[in-house]
């Protein structure tokens, strides 16, 4: 079995092929119309998502023949998957719902899974970046640390809050809210809240730029896998939210994740 190198290399070639998968994403989304379906379980698709998944998917291929792909466009039964001790967990369009919106927060994901942790990752998010301007690429992996990279500027170094902000911010889903969620604010007691699409959340929590991200509604594992790379090798925790153990990958038939929290570096667990 292929065991990949987990060094500069891997997040090298991981950023290059989320850029590409990008700019298919830009080229739909710059349309002035694009269809959207329903799949099985009422979420929607577009050609933006087939598009990314197409480019990701060759990309995967050439650069690391005989490793298995797990993607939400192509997904694999459990009787195949169980005995797989390292592979690729793809979303390549997580946020769907906010490029529909088109207010930018949508990302392609990849992530390296090896024995159920997510070991390295990359988070694109060709229309997010704030103030150091659009196109931020985060990577990180075990053992390597994590980094945000920009065009045209140097890679900065992920390693969480400088400062303890003296009331949490807190990042919650903008398009996915649930009762578990208003309970545990309430529990929390005096915090910001803000909403923010897809795997971002987890980003600015790698950036400090947020402290704490409760997700206390249903995921699918492509949704977190490349962030949480990317988060703990920031120094951060995905904690489910029951064991406070953390977050793992293929490990049943479903690939639904439980309930978690995601804290940034220096966070406590409560």
């Amino acid at each position: 079995m292929t065991i990949i190198t987990i060094g500069p290399e891997l997040l090298d070639n991981l950023a290059d092929m989320a850029r590409r998968a990008g700019d298919a994403i830009l080229a739909i989304y710059g349309r002035e119309q694009f269809d959207v379906a329903l799949k099985s379980d009422d979420s929607p698709v577009t050609a933006a998502d087939l598009a990314s998944h197409a480019v990701i998917m060759s990309a995967l291929a050439e650069c690391y023949p005989g490793v298995p792909v797990l993607s939400e466009e192509a997904e694999v039964p459990w009787v195949v998957r169980q005995g797989w001790q390292e592979y690729w967990l793809v979303d390549p369009l997580d946020g769907t719902k906010e490029f529909i919106k088109r207010n930018g927060e949508f990302t392609v994901n990849i992530a390296l899974i090896r024995q159920g942790q997510a070991v390295a990752g990359v988070v694109y998010a060709p229309c997010f970046g704030g103030a150091e301007g659009q196109g931020a690429c985060y990577v990180g992996a075990k053992g390597l640390g994590a980094w945000l990279r920009v065009p045209g500027k140097p890679a900065r170094p992920l390693t969480g809050a400088e400062h303890v902000r003296p009331v949490p911010l807190v990042v919650g889903s903008r398009s996915h809210g649930s009762p578990g969620l208003l309970a545990y604010l309430a529990e929390l007691g005096e915090h910001e809240l803000l909403s923010v699409g897809s795997s971002l959340k987890f980003c600015m929590l790698a950036e400090g730029r947020a402290d704490l991200y409760p997700r206390l509604g249903p995921t699918s594992e492509w949704d977190t896998a490349a962030a949480q790379a990317v988060l703990e090798a920031a120094g951060g925790k995905v904690l489910e939210y029951e064991s406070r153990q953390p977050l793992r990958y293929n490990q049943k038939e479903s690939l639904l994740n439980p309930w978690f929290l995601a804290l940034a570096p220096g966070q406590g667990t409560e």
